[in-house]
């Protein structure tokens, strides 16, 4: 499936430095920042830097160092945050959303992590 980049939308423009962000961690593939318009206590946004729409678009066109990458960088944040419910944490959340029905917002694939209190059901009955 082919998918169209907008290198207009804001995570390319943070990423190109024409917006200001809150870093967390950055590495040669991935930026990691915190989230304007927080969610819970934490709320951390992780995006890779190549144009890649969504999480399926990311997962099949990206290259391995790129996919690895995403992973490392996703998980010693929740390290950092201290939220690893195997290391005494009291859990978190990850969220990709992707399209319309997913109500993806920023056409740029990310991941967010949320963690710092209980977050409730993920999803109500329609």
């Amino acid at each position: 499936m082919a998918y169209d980049y907008d290198d207009q939308n804001i995570f390319a423009r943070i990423l190109r430095g024409e917006i200001p962000n809150s870093t967390v961690m950055e590495t040669d593939h991935t930026l990691a920042f915190r989230d304007i318009q927080p969610q819970a206590p934490e709320h951390i946004l992780v995006i890779p830097k190549g144009p890649y729409v969504c999480h399926d678009h990311f997962a099949l066109a990206a290259s391995e160092a790129e996919l690895v990458d995403f992973m490392r960088v996703s998980g010693r944040i929740c390290a950092e945050l201290g939220v690893q419910p195997g290391e005494g944490g009291a859990g978190y959340r990850t969220i990709s959303n992707a399209g319309g029905h997913g109500v993806q917002e920023v056409p740029h694939y990310h991941l967010h992590i949320l963690a710092g209190r209980p977050l409730g059901r993920m999803l109500e009955q329609a």
